[in-house]
């Protein structure tokens, strides 16, 4: 029996509801594969503070103090939301797993069952995402948009006590919190793209560990890698951080008998509403690629523009 299989497996988490249930999630894994792993929470800068994402510059608020405690060897492992990873690596640590990632789309909870749709008109709405809230704007420019923050609870209570109308949240998380009837209304990503990586986690550890990398492969999953790489590599050529308003989502084909390609949707929007969207097709294989090019048409296309419009 290997050493990882006959000695603790410590994982970090954040201790939010959601992270715990994501680390958990994790955790079952780990333990049919023979290992014995125990949750280790930490709290992080995001958690501490009650400013909003843009505030905190967005960009590693979530995962800093985890990634502190697995250099340090006071964790083993590390469960995060991908989307909140920096794009860039962190010296000494490996992503070493990327799991089959839930439905990426963003979900409307609404008040009395109300779809976007069927909103009135100013009817408050509550997302801490820039990204949300600029296709929010293109969708329904009638609407008052609620700079929010919290689990959630949080979020999910404010339109039960009736202090909004409805909010946006992601759909992974409320299926992995087993609260997805709380979902008024899916939101298809012909209407609003998701943010690069949401739905998926990372499972990162320390680069030299390779007993721990050798079990934790077991977890990824090669199409999920494929299509958050794509995105994601979106996301960095463009300079962005995680609380841009930038969307990305990837799939790959399935047609029987045809190598599977990678289809890539991409926007810029900006706060008032306008925005760039194009997409691309191409190799699985060249899924990093794939992102760097439509990024660039993105650019091209007048992306920069927005994005340096909507910086500080």
């Amino acid at each position: 029996m290997s050493a990882v299989a006959t000695m603790p497996l410590r994982i970090g988490t954040r201790r939010s509801a959601l992270a715990l249930a994501q680390a958990q999630g994790v955790a079952t894994q780990l333990t049919a594969l023979g290992t014995n792993p125990e949750l280790v929470e930490v709290t992080t800068h995001g958690d501490r503070s009650a400013a909003s994402i843009v505030e905190l510059g967005g960009t590693g608020v979530f995962v800093t103090a985890l990634r502190e405690q697995l250099l340090a060897g006071d964790v083993d492992v590390a469960v995060h939301s991908l989307k909140d990873l920096p794009t860039a690596p962190a010296p000494g640590l490996v992503v070493a797993a990327v799991p089959v990632r839930e439905d990426p789309r963003d979900v409307l909870v609404g008040r009395d069952r109300m779809t976007l749709d069927e909103l009135p008109d100013g009817a408050r709405v509550g997302t801490g995402a820039p990204r949300r809230i600029a296709q929010l704007r293109a969708l329904r420019p009638d609407l008052e948009l609620v700079a929010i923050r919290g689990n959630v609870d949080t979020r999910v209570g404010l339109v039960v006590r009736g202090e909004l109308d409805a909010v946006v949240v992601a759909r992974a998380g409320l299926a992995r919190l087993g609260r997805l009837d709380d979902a008024t209304e899916t939101l298809d990503v012909d209407r609003m793209l998701p943010a690069p990586g949401q739905g998926a986690l990372a499972i990162e550890c320390r680069a030299d560990d390779a007993a721990v990398i050798e079990m934790l492969v077991q977890l990824d999953d090669t199409t999920t890698r494929a299509v958050v790489t794509a995105e994601r590599t979106v996301l960095a050529t463009l300079r962005a951080g995680c609380t841009a308003p930038v969307g990305a989502y990837a799939v790959t084909s399935s047609t029987s008998g045809v190598t599977p390609e990678l289809h890539l949707d991409a926007v810029v929007a900006a706060m008032s509403g306008d925005g760039v969207r194009l997409s691309a097709i191409g190799p699985v294989e060249a899924a990093e690629q794939l992102g760097r090019d439509l990024a660039t048409e993105l650019l091209a296309a007048g992306a920069a523009d927005l994005l340096a419009g909507e910086r500080p």
